[in-house]
């Protein structure tokens, strides 16, 4: 039965997709003093914004399609968000091996231009172009932090060491990286701080305009009850289902269409020894990274695949596999095979459609439009890449604030992400820090823990004194009072919560510990031990 909350029952905005573009708008409308709800039908990250290449990065392939404020958007951004979040988000130097001979296939417009105007270089990527394209990523941005490109000469460094013997000249440059469901759950909390209600396994079922506002309807995942919030304003942020929330949920005409496209991940055991990745150039104009992941592996990825559904799970396919097995192998010495795969996933990218020939070529841009029929206004949030999450909140408020008087401007540019306040590159002083407070901790146990929570890792353990302080050990360095702190803070409802998006402690953690993982935190849980979803 339905019923109309009378506590908290209406609110100025409320936000549909507990992703990264939901929860950056979500916070920053709390931080101007917009009463928020939002509503996530599974986890929060639990889709597209947990399966990226988890890179804050300018996107350097980009400029082959001229799309230079994107690239230039995203590249500002890397600095001002790794000062937000230095636990979560470090730099990283990317090393791009010179192909001399490879000819390659590609429908980007530098290619087509490069193929007219020097047909001589039959589908190269002459020297001096990718130079050229480096120099601009290096200043588009204004970059203070991270250091510029250099050129390396590869034999008998550690760099050009896993590579086949072919390769001598590489050009090296910098990005970052970012745990990315780390970031949408902080953005969360921010959120709910600044007095927003985040409710998670809640969805949306419909949405009604009615006098001026909006009847928003939404139905618990786990009891099946439904109850009725009041909004002034909604925002679509379903990411893969912003068009099926457009049309089914909300009902409304729109001829603006979304590109769903598959993007799929391999992860292998530590393929190398050094701590820099590699941006790898395919002869079908495509890229690959190859990324240190997690201390003992090494992150692969990402395919592009147009995906028809998005009720049908993306899953990395035998074919994809292959795929990134191959490309790697045309640049490594020692070659990979599937058999080396220790975990995959994969994510759709909900891309603007912009009717661009190939998954590849479709824009990464966002796109925001409002719809105000009967002075109900919804925004709905087209693409975004989670690189500038913060400036595509910034720009869905500017669309907001029309609807709302005296609203303040923006704010959220250097405002540290709970555990974030400390400054970039102290991240080693915390954790010696951490580790002569707690004299039990092991290097491994003490940097996950600051990496996740930073400066809030001294509330986590609080009185420990001894491991057997902190309760259950579910291995791999996971106790009790992390997870309870992960079920009480960071809105966690089940194991794979934990150890894939909380963490990736499901590479070390074997089938049998996630499961009692999971059954002690169903106790927790039944036992109101916890808060409820909220």
């Amino acid at each position: 039965m339905t019923e109309l909350l009378s506590q908290h029952g209406r609110v100025d905005l409320f936000v549909i997709g507990g992703g990264i573009n939901g929860c950056g708008i979500a916070r920053d409308a709390a931080g101007r003093g917009l009463s928020v709800a939002l509503a996530e039908m599974h986890d929060l990250a639990s889709a597209t914004s947990s399966a990226s290449t988890k890179l804050f990065h300018g996107g350097l392939r980009y400029l082959e399609y001229f799309e230079i404020n994107l690239v230039r958007h995203a590249l500002a951004e890397r600095e001002i968000l790794l000062r937000a979040m230095p636990h979560i988000s470090w730099p990283l130097r990317f090393v791009l091996p010179y192909h001399r001979d490879m000819r390659f296939e590609s429908d980007t417009p530098t290619a087509k231009l490069l193929n007219l105007v020097m047909p001589w270089t039959k589908g190269r990527r002459p020297a001096w172009l990718i130079r050229l394209g480096l120099l601009l990523y290096d200043n588009l941005g204004g970059r203070r932090i991270l250091p510029g490109t250099r050129t390396l000469k590869l034999p008998g460094t550690p760099e050009g060491a896993p590579l086949e013997p072919r390769f001598e000249k590489a050009f090296e440059y910098s990005d970052c990286w970012i745990e990315d469901a780390r970031l949408v759950v902080l953005n969360a909390r921010d959120a709910r701080a600044r007095g927003a209600r985040i409710m998670v396994r809640s969805k949306v079922i419909c949405a009604a305009r009615r006098d001026a506002g909006w009847d928003v309807t939404l139905e618990d995942a786990d009891s099946g009850a439904q109850r009725v919030i009041r909004a002034r304003m909604l925002v679509n942020a379903g990411g893969p289902w912003v068009g099926d929330i457009i049309h089914n949920t909300v009902r409304i005409d729109s001829t603006e269409g979304v590109r769903l496209v598959r993007g799929s991940h391999i992860v292998t055991r530590r393929l190398y020894e050094h701590d820099k990745c590699y941006f790898f150039q395919g002869s079908d104009g495509r890229i690959v990274f190859t990324i240190p992941f997690e201390h003992d592996f090494t992150l692969i990825g990402t395919t592009d695949e147009d995906h028809a559904d998005p009720s049908i799970a993306p899953e990395c396919t035998p074919q994809e596999q292959q795929y990134l097995v191959d490309f790697v192998n045309a640049y490594l010495q020692q070659d990979i095979s599937r058999d080396d795969i220790v975990w995959t996933y994969s994510g759709v990218r909900p891309l603007y459609d912009d009717g661009a020939s190939s998954a590849t070529a479709a824009t990464r841009d966002y796109t925001l439009n409002v719809d105000d029929a009967e002075d109900a206004p919804i925004l709905n949030v087209f693409g975004g890449k989670i690189t500038t999450y913060r400036r595509l909140a910034e720009d869905a408020l500017d669309k907001i604030a029309p609807y709302f008087d005296g609203l303040p401007g923006r704010w959220t540019a250097g405002v540290p992400l709970p555990g974030g306040d400390f400054a970039v590159g102290d991240v080693d002083k915390l954790i010696a820090g951490l580790r002569s407070a707690y004299p039990f901790l092991s290097q491994f146990w003490a940097r996950r823990l600051i990496r996740a929570y930073g400066s809030e890792s001294w509330k986590l353990l609080g009185d420990a004194v001894t491991p057997g302080d902190l309760g259950v050990d579910f291995g791999a360095s996971l106790t009790a009072r992390e997870v309870i702190w992960l079920m009480e803070h960071e809105f966690a409802r089940s194991a794979e919560d934990v150890v894939w998006r909380r963490s990736k402690l499901g590479l070390r953690l074997d089938a049998v510990q996630i499961a009692a993982l999971d059954k002690w935190m169903q106790r927790q849980l039944r036992a109101r031990a916890v808060p409820a979803a909220e």
